[in-house]
């Protein structure tokens, strides 16, 4: 398979982060220079979830290669790591997920936690919902973790996303008062590949100020990245709904940055339509890069340069003065 060869050629140096760091020989590295070129690393995360594992269902065994792929992968940045195990009963049934949680500290103990869900349906690879976004977080988070932010990060790749948000539910729900408090707000990444159109949303009123901030990077790195136009009265200007990882954070208080990629112009005008060519993506048998790639050239790469661009400088220079330490 040609995924699968163009991943050999860059990756799979072993041994060598168990000399030099302590890590797993069997931890999958990445030529570093990949790195300095925007959504190049996102890109190789994406594929290798996609085409080295495939579809990583809720409860699956793939889904637990995954979610070792992704705990490796955060251990080689050197972040502390650990694995939130968690048991949800469907239709009777008992399954086991977890959550991959990366602790960075920033320059305030205040926290901003930055999610995407690492499951899959059973349709497709799963290469836009969310493989995509498992692989901007990724990216983002091995460019900043030698910078100072504003605020401590908590990178989480939630579990059982697709059968009812599951790992978010399950993380939200252990939070204290406390860490909610600290908690300055929710970034969650999903589906970014393919849709027409680039969106960033968030909370209304003041709690908007993800979004708000977003935007304005957005403006000034001249990013082609802007908000749900409000067209369904049922999701006004800017703010989406609540069937996404951000949903349970949304519910406790906590202000919510959300960043798809979709077309909130066409079908239903509810944002779940992605393309005028094809449809939506998620969910069916196209979703995966070689579909993609051939439909729409050239856009994977554009989108996650974009959403790397911006979820890093996001990350950088966000403030909220009013809760800042």
């Amino acid at each position: 398979m040609k995924r699968k060869l163009s991943f050999s050629l860059i990756a799979m140096l072993f041994g060598l982060l168990s000399v030099l760091g302590g890590v797993s020989a069997q931890t999958t590295t990445y030529d570093p220079s990949l790195v300095h070129k925007n959504g190049a690393m996102a890109y190789e995360h994406m594929n290798y979830l996609a085409y080295e594992i495939g579809k990583r269902v809720a409860g699956s065994e793939n889904e637990r290669k995954a979610e070792t792929y992704i705990k490796s992968q955060f251990e080689r940045m050197g972040f502390k790591t650990e694995v939130q195990e968690f048991s949800y009963t469907r239709r009777g049934t008992a399954y086991n997920s977890s959550n991959i949680v990366a602790y960075k500290p920033g320059k305030s103990t205040k926290q901003i936690i930055v999610g995407a869900h690492y499951d899959s349906v059973d349709k497709g690879l799963g290469v836009d919902d969310n493989a995509s976004g498992v692989g901007v977080m990724l990216e983002v988070a091995e460019v900043l973790k030698n910078v100072k932010t504003p605020y401590s990060i908590v990178f989480i790749a939630f579990g059982a996303e697709e059968v009812g948000l599951q790992g978010s539910n399950f993380y939200a729900n252990q939070m204290s008062k406390t860490e909610i408090d600290n908690t300055v707000g929710m970034i969650n990444l999903d589906s970014l590949a393919v849709g027409d159109n680039m969106y960033v949303y968030g909370s209304e009123g003041e709690d908007g100020f993800i979004r708000d901030q977003a935007l304005e990077i957005a403006k000034k790195k001249k990013l082609n990245v802007g908000t749900n136009p409000g067209l369904n009265p049922h999701y006004p200007v800017g703010t989406t709904g609540d069937w996404s990882d951000h949903a349970p954070f949304k519910d406790k208080g906590i202000p919510i940055g959300y960043f798809e990629a979709t077309n909130w112009e066409i079908g239903d005008k509810d944002g779940y339509t992605q393309t005028e060519k094809h449809g939506s993506i998620w969910h069916t048998s196209n979703d995966t890069i070689d579909f993609i790639e051939e439909k729409f050239p050239g856009r994977i790469e554009e989108h996650l340069s974009t959403f790397s661009i911006l979820l890093t400088d996001l990350l950088k220079f966000m403030n909220k003065t009013s809760t800042a330490k």
